[in-house]
């Protein structure tokens, strides 16, 4: 195998930007989200919040699906707040 054929190969394995964005964007939300969970004992915004960090690692490279459901986990953080 040469050097350019490794090199396209490597880049077919690696996400897309938007999917990294997404899944810094999301854990950072659901990061925030635990942790406003947890000081005010609000155990299902602490679950969603766990959720928005973890989901990413479930999705995988479907753009799409990874912003659809950080989209709906964040309305749900919205509608459960209190």
């Amino acid at each position: 195998m040469d050097e350019q054929q490794l090199t396209s190969s490597l880049l077919r394995m690696m996400p897309s930007p938007a999917v990294i964005f997404g899944s810094i964007l999301f854990g950072i939300i659901g990061f925030a989200a635990y942790r406003y969970g947890k000081k005010t004992a609000r155990s299902r915004t602490k679950w969603i919040g766990v959720t928005l960090m973890f989901y990413p690692y479930l999705i995988g490279d479907n753009t799409g699906l990874l912003y659809l459901m950080g989209a709906v986990l964040c309305a749900a953080l919205y509608f459960y707040r209190d």
